[in-house]
């Protein structure tokens, strides 16, 4: 197996992320089109990072960090590429980007129906905690 490379997403790769999304990732984000996307990349090039291997997208992860909190969306890794340790290597860019910044604590948006991941998040070290829900309002009008 080749060697896997971790990079910044930049907007030329902003439609093959929103293809593999369709394939990788559990459930889909009011995010989710080009225009959002190129927001992220747009107000924080490093945030967006993607997994290749042999040149091919086979994870992404976002590491968000707003200047208080480490913000975690969008860990997917393509179907036939899991237990590889992409996961794993994607949260360790994430973090190290983190402490980079000075960031102090990692949270993860991980859904609760997305079992199949909950062993991955752990493995790296996450636990959900339980006194906290998520609470939303989408802003579209």
């Amino acid at each position: 197996m080749t060697e896997l490379h971790i990079r910044a997403g930049g907007p030329a790769d902003l439609d093959a992320v929103l293809t593999f999304w369709k394939v990788a990732a559990e459930g889909t984000s009011i995010s989710d089109d080009s225009d959002g996307v190129a927001r992220l990349v747009a107000r924080d090039p490093e945030a967006l990072l993607l997994a290749e291997r042999d040149g091919e997208l086979v994870g992404t992860v976002i590491a968000g960090f707003d200047g208080w909190r480490c913000h975690l969306y969008r860990l997917a890794v393509r179907p036939d590429q899991r237990r590889r340790g992409i996961g794993g290597a994607l949260l360790a860019a994430a973090e190290e980007r983190f402490a980079a910044l000075g960031g102090r604590r990692g949270d993860a948006m991980v859904l609760d129906r997305n079992t199949a991941a909950h062993p991955a998040w752990r493995a790296a070290g996450y636990a959900p905690e339980p006194q906290w829900s998520r609470w939303v309002k989408p802003l579209d009008g």
